[in-house]
């Protein structure tokens, strides 16, 4: 199994724009070989920033690496961050992690 992660840093009091963005987009995840199961997390909350992560589980890491080379991907991120692009504090930091045991 192989796990794939993006954090997100959100300015505070857009919480509800980004889960919404999220919530409204086409991901196209369900017609990809390998893919297994999506959550967007919701972490911890500072003064600068509100903690988000898209957490997928894939079959294999071959699995997710091939979606991200798919029509699917470019489709699914074509208005990713839709309009309102100055929610996010940075780019998306990205985490894979494959399970051992």
């Amino acid at each position: 199994m192989y796990i794939a992660m993006n954090r997100f840093k959100i300015a505070p009091g857009c919480e509800e724009d980004f889960i919404n963005i999220w919530k409204n987009r086409d991901t196209y995840l369900a017609t990809v070989p390998g893919f297994k199961s999506f959550h967007l997390l919701q972490g911890p909350s500072t003064e600068e920033y509100t903690l988000f992560a898209s957490h997928s589980e894939w079959e294999s890491q071959q699995d997710f690496e091939n979606w991200t080379k798919s029509e699917a991907f470019r489709k699914a991120h074509a208005n990713a961050g839709g309009s309102k692009k100055d929610i996010y504090l940075g780019p998306p930091q990205f985490e894979g992690f494959v399970a051992v045991i």
